[in-house]
């Protein structure tokens, strides 16, 4: 089996002396390269590159001949923190918020093309990363060969799973106990033992933790993340306007979400897909016994493949 080559760099963002991170893993280059970008509240690293059984999604795509990248957006993962989150978060405005996401991941293209020395990049975006990945897409039409949209992000009519407290400050932090919690709201008991195993989710939960360096200074240990995202659902989603429209996407767009998805639904990915009106190409799939963390549980081959046949054509 070719060895997987991994890398990692590190791209000034659009706040001075802060950097995103790029993780890159490839057994060649010379494909169009693929970018993972992910949702509101776990890094990318944590998300495509936590390995199942010995193997991440990252490496499995790898190994299927892909150039696949992943980032984490200021605030997350192996990325730099603003400074206003190593202070009490009710003190400063949210952090990180959509157009500032997009910006970074345009600065991160723009390094990925570069490296490359090609034209077009795939984008995979997850949740939250779907409307940021939507709106790239949408704003540089000519960069972007091809869009995978996994739990697409669309309108919401009740409120969302995160959590926020009483006031919206700089950031937000999370639990073991409410990670696992969110993953399977809604669902019954044998549903629950369906989606993935409870030992796998709680092993998880410690994963993404782990990945704030400052997780420990609280207890129980406690992940932070930027709540950028979350003013803008309040602002934007909940107000019924979307921040950016899926009629000026102009690639081939393949949307997938979990049946028993109860944060981005099948039917937000309808909504999605009925407004792709400027691609002669998108489609739609749903994963049978899966959740918002479809990429994490039981039935992830399914999506594995849907992505990959999808950016392979």
């Amino acid at each position: 089996m070719t060895d997987i080559m991994q890398s990692e760099h590190r791209v000034a963002s659009g706040r001075a002396g802060l950097s995103i991170m790029l993780r890159n893993k490839c057994t060649a280059v010379g494909t169009t390269p693929v970018l993972f970008v992910h949702g509101a509240t776990y890094p990318s690293t944590v998300m495509f590159d936590y390995a199942i059984g010995g193997v991440s999604w990252l490496d499995w795509m790898a190994r299927a001949g892909f150039d696949v990248w992943c980032v984490d957006l200021l605030g997350y993962g192996a990325a730099d923190r603003p400074p206003e989150m190593s202070i009490d978060a009710s003190l400063n405005a949210p952090l990180v918020d959509t157009e500032e996401a997009v910006g970074d991941v345009k600065r991160a293209i723009d390094y990925i093309l570069a490296r490359r020395n090609c034209a077009q990049i795939d984008l995979l975006g997850y949740s939250w990363g779907s409307a940021i990945c939507g709106q790239v897409a949408g704003d540089v039409p000519q960069t972007v060969r091809r869009l995978v949209l996994g739990g697409a992000l669309w309108l919401l009519e009740d409120a969302p799973q995160i959590r926020t407290g009483a006031t919206l400050g700089a950031y937000r932090t999370v639990d073991a106990e409410a990670i696992e919690s969110r993953w399977l709201i809604g669902l019954e008991e044998a549903q629950k033992a369906v989606v993935a195993p409870s030992g796998d989710i709680a092993r998880w939960a410690r994963a993404a933790i782990a990945s704030d360096p400052q997780s420990l200074q609280h207890q129980p240990p406690r992940l932070r993340a930027p709540a950028g995202v979350v003013k803008d659902v309040q602002t934007y989603w909940m107000q019924g306007q979307p921040t950016y429209d899926p009629g000026l996407i102009r690639c081939p767009v393949q949307i997938v979400v979990g049946e028993w998805d109860r944060e981005t639904s099948p039917a937000q990915g309808l909504q999605v897909f009925d407004r792709l009106r400027g691609t002669s190409t998108r489609r739609y799939t749903v994963i049978g016994a899966a959740t918002h963390s479809m990429l994490l549980e039981t039935q992830r081959h399914q999506l594995y493949d849907v992505a990959a046949t999808f950016l392979a054509e």
